[in-house]
């Protein structure tokens, strides 16, 4: 049986998705921990109540769950962002495709 690996356009693919989510986390953590040090010297918490920090806190979170639903298998379109961390996973479980081109 042959394995599957991706065609060079489809490994730019989850390259290019790599370093959205890879860049994303970066600034995400930057920002959770700027705000989370800062938010009573910003006003946006009042002890009791999460009011406009719970907003900006899902306001960030928001796109990690976006990048993770975006990820699909480009040789079969399975949904295989829950799969991933930071990276693609190494292969698809759902088509078995190697989601790396073919090294030559």
């Amino acid at each position: 049986m042959a394995s599957n690996y991706l065609t060079p356009e489809q490994d730019r693919q989850i390259r290019r998705w790599e370093r959205w989510n890879r860049n994303y986390f970066l600034v995400a953590f930057v920002a959770l921990v700027i705000v989370l040090v800062f938010s009573s010297q910003l006003g946006l918490s009042t002890g009791e109540s999460w009011g406009s920090l719970g907003v900006l806190l899902a306001a960030i979170v928001a796109p990690i769950i976006v990048l993770q639903l975006r990820l699909r298998c480009p040789a079969c379109g399975h949904r295989i962002g829950w799969q991933a961390k930071l990276m693609a996973p190494d292969q698809c479980q759902a088509c078995g495709t190697f989601l790396r081109a073919r090294s030559r």
